[in-house]
């Protein structure tokens, strides 16, 4: 469970990804420059790898704040979360 103030944090970057992702749509319609648009879909990119590092954090943090009954379980669900971050 994401804290609240995350959790706000988490819905604006994605509610601005969002918008990207629709100007990007327009600017393909509209036959805009392709390095522009390129440019765009990396900022796409970037704002959800910081969302996923967000929530990642926020789910170790949560992991050592309050340790599960079955730690290797726990172990095993941080180290996915780890791999979908650095995996690329």
């Amino acid at each position: 469970m994401l804290e609240s103030d995350n959790q706000k944090q988490i819905i604006n970057r994605l509610r601005r990804v969002e918008g990207q992702l629709r100007g990007i749509q327009k600017m393909i319609a509209e036959e805009k420059d392709c390095v522009n648009i390129v440019t765009q879909l990396s900022a796409v990119r970037s704002g959800i790898d910081r969302t996923m590092g967000i929530i990642v954090a926020e789910n170790l943090k949560q992991c050592f704040e309050h340790p599960s009954d079955n730690p290797d379980e726990q172990l095993e669900k941080m180290e996915q979360a780890i791999q979908m971050v650095i995996k690329k």
